[in-house]
């Protein structure tokens, strides 16, 4: 039998070890306990926040923490709690009310720990959060939601699918791209900012990002080998930071690094069954 006990293995989740329709490979659920059992260490390194691993965290296997916020923190399944975060270097409220000035026709949006707040009425964006399984409710300022790691700017609600988030006509395109810059022109001295879907705008602190937790992650658990597979321009940081990345062959970045299968048909499968092996070959 292998033995994988060199490596952490951490990957995106959303048409990742998804497919497009956000239906997880059963293919995948079986490599990762194939991996698990022989040693490797293995994680979740997802802009998603801890409500929203509520859809997949009694499904996909792991054994190390997750990564979650775009790498502004990392959370234990096992004890539910934080063993590390980054938070935004800003007043939350003072943050919230400007966007809602600058952004009146989108919508802002705080992922706490808890759950997703919004901050005007708005039904399309519940029943969205209800659709991702995600706990939500409303806030008003003053309110107490915990550490600041991340908020978001959504485009139009037109259906609560996400995958309908990484679609837009060429005027919305243009709308999200025009406040993805103003963002990044307001904030861009203590956040990171960038597009997490075509009409999604992800922004949290500084400095953080998916390579440096995992990178964190790796030194915590003492593996030599960093392996990590993604799909969108948020993983580039950790596919560039890994010691080996790979991409599904339908993914935005199918041209910048080495492509194994489409995701839905068991790209992170296809690492662990073919890749991780020659990688180990490699380091014998």
């Amino acid at each position: 039998m292998p033995d994988f006990s060199d490596i952490l293995l951490t990957v995106d989740y959303d048409r990742t070890l998804t497919a497009p329709d956000s239906s997880i490979p059963v293919r995948n659920l079986e490599a990762i306990r194939y991996f698990i059992d022989n040693g490797g260490a293995f994680t979740v390194n997802t802009g998603r926040s801890v409500p929203m691993t509520k859809v997949f965290r009694d499904i996909v296997p792991v054994n190390a923490p997750l990564l979650l916020y775009n790498g502004s923190a990392a959370y234990d399944l096992s004890t539910n709690t934080l063993d590390f975060c980054h938070e935004i270097q800003l007043d939350m409220w003072e943050t919230v009310h400007k966007c809602m000035e600058m952004f009146p026709d989108l919508t802002v949006e705080v992922q706490a720990v808890d759950a997703h707040y919004r901050f005007r009425s708005n039904p399309a964006w519940d029943a969205f959060s209800v659709r991702q399984n995600c706990a939500h409710g409303f806030a008003k300022p003053g309110d107490d939601l915990g550490a600041f790691l991340k908020f978001t700017l959504y485009g139009e609600f037109r259906s609560p699918v996400l995958a309908d988030m990484f679609t837009g006509s060429p005027e919305e395109i243009a709308r999200i791209d025009q406040a993805e810059q103003q963002l990044k022109d307001t904030f861009g001295q203590h956040c990171e900012v960038f597009r997490a879907a075509t009409r999604i705008i992800d922004v949290h602190a500084k400095g953080v990002s998916k390579n440096r937790s995992a990178r964190d992650l790796q030194q915590q658990l003492g593996r030599k080998i960093l392996v990590c597979v993604g799909d969108a321009h948020n993983d580039i940081p950790m596919l560039e930071g890994a010691d080996y990345a790979f991409v599904p062959s339908d993914a935005a970045l199918k041209d910048r690094f080495e492509t194994v299968c489409k995701c839905a048909d068991g790209a992170v499968a296809d690492v662990i069954y073919e890749k991780i092996p020659e990688i180990m070959k490699k380091q014998a």
